[in-house]
C-alpha cells in the first residue's frame, strides 16, 4: 500500500538514492590555465589560448570563422551589430528564452518582436514568424531551446524571401543537429554561451560563428566584439566609424575552453541517450505531453521539459510538481516565470531608466495573449534536470516517479 501512496502523503518515495554526479573540471583545465599564466599575458590578441580555443571549435564545427566573446548575451549582441541591426529595426524572436536573447536587440535600439511557438517542441515556426514580419523587420533570432533544433529549412526560405538575417541562439544546443547539419552553421550567425550553466563552461564566455564566406564579414564581427578596433596580425586599426562594445574573452577563459571542448562530444552524446530514454518512458503516461523533438533533429538535451494536460488531472501543476519533488525528483514548474513580453520592461516599454526609447519609435503590442501557445507552455510545463553524470537508473527512477504521481492524480 505504501508503494502506491504518494510520498507527499506519507508513502514511500521512489528515488531513495542520490543522482549521479561528477567533476566538470580537472587537471586538464588546470594545465591549460597554467600555460596561459606562463605566457605573461592574458590578453587574447597577444596570447594563444583564445586563438587555440576558436581553432578547435572551428575544426569541430567545420567552419572557417568564429569570434570569441565575454558571454552568450554578448555573442548575440555582436551578431546583431555585425548584421547591421540598428535604430528602429525589428527583430523577431521567441517569447520563451533567457533575457540575454533580447538584450542586444535593445542595445542596438531595435525592437524585439515575439512570435508564437510550436506547442510541443517549444520552438519558433516559419508560419508564426511570417505573421510578425513588417517593412521594419531586419532579422530573426531563432532559439534552439533545451538543445531542440528549430525547423530551419522553412525559416531559411522565409528569410531569403524577405531578405532577413538569421541569427541562431545556440546557448543550449551544442552539437545539436537538424537534418544532419549542426545548429549554428545554418543561419548567418550562430551564437553560443560558455557560462557555468551550459554544456561546457569557461565561467562566462561566448562564441559567434560567422557563416558568411566573405572575410570582410568576419572582420566586421571580430571588430564589433572589440570596440571596433580592427586587430590584425600586422596592425591595429582604431578608426572608429560607429559604436561597438567591448566583449573580449580573456586567455583564462580560452584556456579552460580548450580542455572543455575535448569533453563536449561525450557530454552531448550522453545527454542525448538519457533524454531519449526519458522521452520514450514518458510517452505512454496519461496526461503527459513529452517534449517533441523536431523532425530529423538530434537533441543534446540541456534540460527536459514536458507539459501537462491539466484537464486530465485532479491537481494543479504546482501540486503535481511538489508531489514529484517529494518522490525524490527535483523539478521546476515552467522554465522562466513568464513569457518575456510579460516582463515589466516590455509592459512599461522602458528599456532604459526614465525613457520609453526605442519603443516610442512606433506602436508595439506586448499584450498578454499575444502568443497563446507560448503562454500555455509556461503554464503547464514541468522542467526536469538532465546531467551527463546521471546513471541509467536515475532516468528509470524519474520515469517511475512521474508515472506514479500522474496515475495518482489522474481523473
Amino acid at each position: 500500500m505504501g508503494e502506491n501512496l504518494l510520498a507527499i502523503n506519507g508513502g514511500t518515495k521512489v528515488k531513495t538514492t542520490a543522482f549521479g554526479t561528477g567533476q566538470r573540471f580537472g587537471l586538464e583545465e588546470a594545465k591549460e590555465l597554467l600555460e596561459a599564466i606562463e605566457q605573461n599575458t592574458l590578453f587574447y590578441h597577444f596570447g594563444n589560448k583564445v586563438k587555440q580555443f576558436l581553432q578547435d571549435f572551428n575544426d569541430l564545427y567545420k567552419v572557417k570563422y568564429s569570434v570569441a566573446t565575454s558571454s552568450g548575451t554578448a555573442a548575440l549582441h555582436v551578431a546583431l551589430g555585425a548584421a547591421g541591426v540598428t535604430v528602429g529595426d525589428e527583430v523577431i524572436t521567441s517569447p520563451i528564452t533567457d533575457q540575454g536573447t533580447v538584450v542586444g536587440i535593445l542595445y542596438q535600439n531595435a525592437i524585439p518582436i515575439f512570435a508564437d511557438l510550436d506547442p510541443h517542441s517549444y520552438t519558433l515556426t516559419a508560419k508564426s514568424i511570417e505573421e510578425k514580419i513588417t517593412a521594419k523587420t531586419k532579422a530573426i533570432i531563432v532559439v534552439h531551446l533545451a538543445g531542440n533544433p528549430c525547423d530551419m529549412d522553412p525559416i531559411m526560405e522565409l528569410a531569403k524571401k524577405y531578405n532577413l538575417k538569421v541569427i541562431e541562439d545556440c546557448a543550449q544546443s551544442y552539437l545539436t543537429t537538424y537534418k544532419g547539419r549542426l545548429t549554428g552553421t545554418i543561419g548567418d550567425y550562430g551564437c553560443f554561451s560558455t557560462n557555468d550553466f551550459k554544456h561546457i563552461s569557461t565561467g562566462d564566455g561566448g562564441i559567434v560563428i560567422v557563416n558568411s564566406s566573405e572575410e570582410s564579414d568576419y572582420f566586421t564581427t571580430h571588430a564589433f566584439a572589440d570596440k571596433n578596433y580592427r586587430r590584425q596580425e600586422e596592425a591595429v586599426v582604431k578608426d572608429l566609424e560607429y559604436l561597438a562594445p567591448n566583449y573580449r574573452m580573456t586567455e583564462l577563459q580560452g584556456a579552460v575552453g580548450i580542455a572543455q571542448l575535448k569533453k563536449l562530444n561525450w557530454i552531448c552524446t550522453r545527454r542525448n541517450e538519457l533524454g531519449e530514454r526519458l522521452r520514450q518512458g514518458l510517452s505512454t503516461i496519461k496526461g503527459i505531453n513529452p517534449m517533441k523533438i523536431t523532425e530529423e533533429g538530434w537533441c543534446s538535451y540541456w534540460f527536459y521539459m514536458l507539459t501537462l494536460n491539466l484537464e486530465q488531472f485532479s491537481c494543479s501543476r504546482e501540486e503535481l510538481s511538489e508531489a514529484l519533488a517529494a518522490e525524490g525528483i527535483p523539478n521546476q514548474p515552467g522554465y522562466i516565470p513568464k513569457v518575456l513580453y510579460a516582463q515589466p520592461l516590455f509592459q512599461n516599454k522602458q528599456a532604459y531608466m526614465n525613457s520609453h526609447y526605442p519603443f516610442d519609435l512606433g506602436s508595439y503590442d506586448y499584450s498578454i495573449g499575444s502568443c497563446p501557445n507560448a503562454e500555455n507552455i509556461l503554464e503547464t510545463a514541468i522542467r526536469l534536470n538532465i546531467n551527463e553524470f546521471y546513471t541509467d537508473q536515475d532516468i528509470e527512477d524519474m520515469i517511475v516517479a512521474i508515472e506514479k504521481v500522474a496515475f495518482y492524480y489522474s481523473k
